[in-house]
């Protein structure tokens, strides 16, 4: 069921992140949703896009805890030998005695390496980060609602239309929330642990959590968008998204080449050192935001055409033939 409730628009004035932005004229309504429309689009919405980008980053904050952590900060290092062979080889140099061929293997066996362990306030971090789980699908849900009002023309006041879909979609956002963001994290873990291993077995399950993988990602640009769209159960939202996955592998193509230019423009600042400064600021500006708003462009407008357009012209055949009758 199609859901056309709208919001009550009312301004919030911190920030100025209530104005109304500026509409969508009579031209660029009319145009296809293809790649002319999008870059005008795009220019109109680039001011809103670091307003829901900073709604991303401050809406799932635990995560930067979970980062810092991660990033071993708070770690204790230490000095240990690489070589488990070590120990058996320090009693045959005790028992043999000093040797020239022994001290040449000793330098190479006996080679230290750093290593590191966690430290209280390295857990106490990782703690808080994990509260992203009650936060990721709350902030999916009322960024996607904002973003899908903007490709669709529609006015968008940042602050209470993302609390408006935020609470109009709580049970769902907050349950599926937790689900998305386990899978997001076992699915790489699963890949890079049976990439390690070998035998028949391990290779079909790499194979297998590979494939599931991009599948899902393709998914997810339908997931949240069904959500604060239509009135489905989660199970019938899993569902509609693999269909789209693949009658929308086009768009998303296009979507995932833009994120990856995005991407890797962000990382080839980080490794040139001069700009690591600007490398930090684009994903806490700009980068998440533009990478949704790519997937929602091209998301939508399939599942428009196939649930919304087809449900309007089922809607009116019926009565035209009901009048006909």
């Amino acid at each position: 069921m199609y859901n056309e409730e709208q919001p009550k628009k009312k301004r919030f004035k911190l920030f100025d992140t209530q104005r109304e932005g500026k509409g969508v004229s009579k031209e660029e309504a009319n145009l296809p949703p293809g790649l002319k429309k999008f870059f005008l689009l795009y220019r109109r919405d680039f001011g809103r896009l670091l307003s829901v980008n900073i709604l991303m980053v401050l809406g799932n904050f635990p995560l930067l805890f979970l980062i810092v952590a991660l990033s071993g900060v708070f770690n204790m290092e230490f000095a240990a030998h690489a070589e488990q062979s070590y120990t058996a080889f320090s009693g045959i140099l005790a028992h043999e005695g000093m040797s020239a061929p022994l001290l040449a293997l000793g330098g190479i066996v006996g080679a230290p390496t750093l290593g590191s362990i966690y430290t209280l306030p390295t857990y106490i971090f990782m703690g808080i980060g994990a509260l992203t789980v009650f936060t990721f699908g709350l902030v999916n849900v009322g960024t996607t609602y904002l973003l899908r009002n903007m490709v669709i023309g529609e006015p968008v006041f940042i602050w209470s239309d993302f609390w408006y879909a935020v609470r109009r979609n709580f049970k769902q956002g907050f349950l599926f929330g937790i689900l998305d963001i386990l899978l997001i994290a076992l699915i790489p873990i699963n890949v890079m642990i049976l990439s390690q291993g070998a035998g028949f077995v391990n290779g079909l399950l790499f194979w297998l959590n590979l494939v599931i993988g991009v599948l899902y990602v393709m998914m997810r640009c339908y997931i949240y968008l069904q959500m604060i769209t239509f009135d489905l159960s989660i199970r019938k939202i899993l569902k509609n998204s693999l269909i789209f996955a693949f009658i929308g592998i086009k768009r998303l193509i296009l979507a995932f080449l833009g994120n990856l230019i995005l991407i890797f423009i962000v990382l080839g600042l980080a490794y040139s050192g001069a700009m690591l400064a600007l490398a930090v600021a684009l994903p806490l500006t700009i980068l998440f935001s533009n990478c949704a708003y790519m997937t929602t462009y091209a998301a939508y407008f399939k599942i428009k055409e196939v649930m919304i357009d087809a449900y309007g012209k089922t809607e009116e055949s019926n009565s035209i033939s009901v009048g006909n009758g």
